[in-house]
């Protein structure tokens, strides 16, 4: 009988919480993707290759349980879509040894 109470119990916390991290998750998916868009908005081969990447990390990641190394993670992808945002710039040949810049 306890058994049976403290196996409900149990059981909901852990999937309460592991839809919390499934949401935090798909948030940062979902903003890596806008990021890609922004940054590579006028490169198709820079655009699928970002594509390719954020997916097959998030693929490469899926069955992850540990909620250490899911923190740990989420944190590497905050960082590159930060580092996407902030520090990759996109130019466009114009001359010899010309560039303009994609806003």
């Amino acid at each position: 009988m306890s058994e049976s109470g403290g196996c409900g119990r149990g059981s909901a916390r852990p999937a309460t919480a592991a839809m919390g991290s499934r949401a935090e998750v798909l948030k940062l998916f979902r903003a890596l993707h806008r990021t890609r868009q922004q940054v590579f908005k006028n490169d198709a081969r820079a655009l699928e290759a970002a594509r390719q990447k954020i997916n097959e990390e998030f693929r490469n990641h899926q069955d992850e349980t540990s909620s250490e190394r899911i923190a740990e993670l989420m944190k590497i992808g905050s960082d590159v879509e930060v580092l996407l945002r902030t520090s990759v710039i996109q130019g466009l040949h114009t001359g010899s040894d010309t560039l303009k810049c994609n806003e």
